[in-house]
C-alpha cells in the first residue's frame, strides 16, 4: 500500500497528521524514533516532572491491566518524550524495535503519525491503528491516547497512552486510558493546597480570548481562584478587545471611531456601554475615558509576545484563527491584520514546512498563494507532501486566474 492509497482511506484526522509528519521531514522508512533524553539524564527528568506524583497511581490501575493484556503502557511529557514506560516483557522487548523506549520522543513531527503524537497535536483523545501510522515499522502496532493537564491551571502535562496489538482496537480501550487519565487529574488536584492568604493575588484580572472567535470568551478572576466566564455578543466582543488593546483608556468619539463603519451615533454607544457594564460589573469598565480597569491577559496578546520573543513554534501552537473574524469594525481589522500579517511574515521567513503546512491546512490560510510556493521551496521533492502542494497551486491557479 502507498502512502497516497493509505492517506485516501484514512479519517481526516490521520490524514492530515500523515501531512504535518511529512512536511517536518519523517521519513517512511524511518526505522525509530529519535532519542530525546539519555538514560542518565533520565531520573532526573521524572524526578522534576509533576506527573511523576501519579506514574505509581497509573502504573497500579491501568499499567497491570496493559500487561495482562500483552500490551504496553507510556506517560510522555508535553514535548512528546516518553518519561516512564511499563508492560508485558515480551512487548517491552519488541517495542525497543521502533525505537518506543524510554527517552524517546513521539511527536508526530519527529516520529510520524502515532497516537501520543496525535493527541499531542490535536489536544484530544486519539487512537491510530496499524496501517494509519505514517511509519511502516510501527504497522504491526495500535495506540490509544490521552491528554492529561494540570487541574489547577489547564496547562498540559503530558500524554498517557496504551500501545499493543489488534486487541486494543475496540472502544473499551479509549474509554479505559481516559477513564485513568482523569483519575490521575483527580489525584492531582487532591495535592493542590491554597496559598496563604497574605500571599494570595488581590483584584480582579481578565482573561480574554479572541482569536478564531466570532463572539469573545471573557473570564473573570476575582484574585483568590474563583473565574466566571461570560461569552459576549459579537458587539459587546468588539468593544472589550478595543479597550484591551487600549490600556489607557479611550474616549467615546475614538471608540466610536474604532467601532462603527459609518457614525454610530453617541447614544448608540452608550447604550450599548451601559448593557456590558451591567455584564461585567461597575468596578471593571470605567468611563471617562472607557477602559478596563484590571489587567488583561489574552491569547492573541500572548502570541503577540511569542513573535517578540522569536519563538515562532509556540505563536503558530496558540494562534486559533484570526481575531474576531466577522467582525467589520475598523479598530478589529486593524488589530487582526496586524497579527495575522506578523505572523505570516515570520513563517515566510522560517522556511519551516511543518509551520508552514500549518498554515496552508487552515481555513484562513488555505488560499494563500505565495505560502504555498515557499512551502514548495523547502520541501524535498520526493516527499509525499509535494504532490499536494502543487495540486493546491494548481487549484488556485485555476480559481484566481
Amino acid at each position: 500500500m502507498t502512502n497516497d492509497q493509505g492517506v485516501a482511506r484514512m479519517r481526516a484526522e490521520v490524514a492530515a497528521s500523515w501531512e504535518r509528519s511529512a512536511a517536518a521531514g519523517v521519513e517512511v522508512d524511518q526505522r525509530a524514533a529519535p532519542i530525546a533524553i539519555d538514560v542518565p539524564d533520565l531520573r532526573g527528568q521524572r524526578e522534576a516532572h509533576p506527573l511523576a506524583r501519579v506514574f505509581p497511581l497509573l502504573d497500579d490501575v491501568l499499567g497491570r491491566e496493559v500487561s495482562d493484556c500483552g500490551a504496553v503502557m507510556a506517560l510522555a511529557d508535553a514535548e512528546g518524550t516518553l518519561l516512564w514506560i511499563s508492560g508485558h516483557p515480551d512487548k517491552l522487548r519488541k517495542a525497543e524495535r521502533i525505537g518506543f523506549v524510554e527517552g524517546s520522543n513521539w511527536d508526530e513531527r519527529l516520529a510520524g503519525t502515532n497516537a501520543p503524537g496525535l493527541a499531542l497535536a490535536t489536544g484530544r483523545d486519539a487512537m491510530v491503528t496499524r496501517e494509519e501510522h505514517f511509519r511502516s515499522s510501527v504497522r504491526s502496532w495500535s495506540c490509544a491516547a490521552t491528554p492529561i493537564h494540570d487541574p489547577g491551571t489547564s496547562q498540559l502535562l503530558g500524554v498517557l497512552d496504551v500501545t499493543g496489538g489488534d486487541t486494543l482496537v475496540v472502544p473499551q480501550t479509549m474509554a479505559m486510558v481516559r477513564a485513568a487519565a482523569r483519575l490521575a487529574e483527580a489525584e492531582l488536584a487532591r495535592h493542590l493546597t491554597p496559598p496563604p492568604a497574605q500571599d494570595r493575588p488581590t483584584g480582579l484580572r481578565v482573561l480574554l480570548e479572541l482569536l478564531g472567535r466570532n463572539e469573545a470568551l471573557i473570564g473573570i478572576d476575582d484574585g483568590h481562584g474563583a473565574v466566571s466566564q461570560v461569552r459576549l455578543s459579537r458587539r459587546h466582543s468588539e468593544i472589550v478587545a478595543l479597550l484591551a488593546a487600549s490600556p489607557r483608556g479611550l474616549t467615546g468619539d475614538e471608540l466610536s471611531v474604532l467601532l462603527y463603519e459609518e457614525d454610530g451615533g453617541a447614544s448608540t454607544l452608550r447604550a450599548e456601554l451601559n448593557r456590558l457594564r451591567g455584564l461585567l460589573g461597575t468596578d471593571l469598565l470605567a468611563s471617562r475615558p472607557y477602559r478596563l480597569t484590571a489587567p488583561i491577559a489574552g491569547d492573541w496578546l500572548a502570541v503577540e509576545a511569542q513573535l517578540a520573543a522569536g519563538d515562532l513554534r509556540a505563536a503558530m501552537r496558540g494562534y486559533d484563527g484570526p481575531i474576531l473574524p466577522r467582525s467589520s469594525a475598523p479598530g478589529i481589522v486593524q488589530l487582526r491584520d496586524s497579527l495575522a500579517a506578523s505572523l505570516r511574515q515570520s513563517l515566510l521567513q522560517s522556511r519551516a514546512p511543518d509551520l508552514m503546512s500549518a498554515w496552508t491546512r487552515s481555513s484562513w490560510g488555505r488560499d494563500d498563494y505565495d505560502m504555498w510556493v515557499a512551502q514548495r521551496a523547502v520541501v524535498p521533492a520526493n516527499s509525499p507532501i509535494h504532490t499536494l502542494i502543487e495540486g493546491q497551486l494548481h487549484r488556485l491557479d485555476a480559481e484566481f486566474a
